[in-house]
């Protein structure tokens, strides 16, 4: 009996554990502080993007669904940039430098790209594994939204509004 009531307790413990960091990630916690560098050798911080409303996109030269919603990411940009919205998309650890570069040349992708070869940014906001995975940081520096896989491009662009509209 005492093995069951253990048992039942590191459930209640676990599930409590899983709620505080649903209820964490809901309180928008602040963006990790982590240096993107471009594929031109920009260094953004996470700080020098205060005031802006941003969208961070970790994907991949080989993610069909990343790949998908590129056009999607590109026309969201364009749309919003003039108000304050800024795109880093973050290619991750396994992708080769040259592959980026390719896409990223032959699509004229209009943001900035970086790479994360050492995936320090992918662990710094919170072991990406998945991609795509998509993050919005509110003008304060706070986490939004995590989105896995292709966002709601419609949902989304409702958020951005209501995001770029605060001060």
């Amino acid at each position: 009996m005492k093995k069951t009531g253990n048992l039942i307790l590191a459930v209640v413990v676990a599930g409590a554990l899983t709620f505080a960091g649903f209820a964490i990630w809901n309180a928008e916690p602040t963006a990790p502080e982590v240096t993107f560098v471009s594929i031109e050798g920009e260094k953004i911080t996470t700080e020098s993007l205060r005031g802006k409303v941003v969208l961070v996109n970790f994907w991949a030269t080989d993610c069909i669904s990343c790949i998908r919603e590129m056009p999607y990411i590109t026309a969201t940009y364009m749309k919003y940039r003039a108000q304050g919205f800024e795109t880093i998309a973050v290619a991750m650890r396994h992708d080769p430098p040259n592959y980026v570069l390719n896409y990223v040349e032959k699509n004229k992708l209009p943001f900035k790209v970086a790479l994360d070869p050492m995936g320090e940014l992918a662990k710094a906001f919170g072991e990406v594994k998945l991609t795509p995975t998509t993050f919005v940081i509110d003008r304060r520096g706070k986490l939004v939204t995590r989105i896995l896989g292709e966002p709601n491009f419609a949902k989304l662009h409702l958020l951005l509004e209501e995001k770029l509209k605060e001060t």
